[in-house]
């Protein structure tokens, strides 16, 4: 597992991938090349990733995303040390935090 901030990339093995992300588009990239995993919204940084693949997004606030690398990359942000990912498929969970009476994503 890798852990930027309040992302969270998590390794899926090869039996572990929906069939659907296998033909499912990928979301386009930012103004950058990068592959946006979470936008601050206070600061505007991103936490993104950088290298040939795909991101595959679930819809809703709490949708999951997959991330399919196939030869890996480097997770990045502004603020925090870059971390090498290897090739292979990922889930990627964003924190929620527990406010009274709602779920919200944690913002970064």
């Amino acid at each position: 597992m890798y852990r930027q901030g309040d992302v969270l990339v998590v390794p899926l093995a090869e039996d572990d991938v929906p069939s659907h992300a296998e033909e499912a588009p990928g979301q386009p990239r930012d103004a950058r090349g990068r592959m946006v995993l979470a936008l601050g919204e206070v600061t505007g940084h991103a936490h993104a990733v950088v290298g040939a693949g795909r991101l595959i997004r679930d819809s809703g606030p709490f949708g999951a995303a997959l991330l399919h690398l196939p030869t890996g990359g480097r997770l990045v942000h502004e603020e925090h040390a870059a971390i090498p990912l290897p090739r292979g498929w990922f889930r990627v969970i964003r924190q929620r935090e527990y406010v009274p009476g709602s779920v919200r994503v944690v913002a970064d």
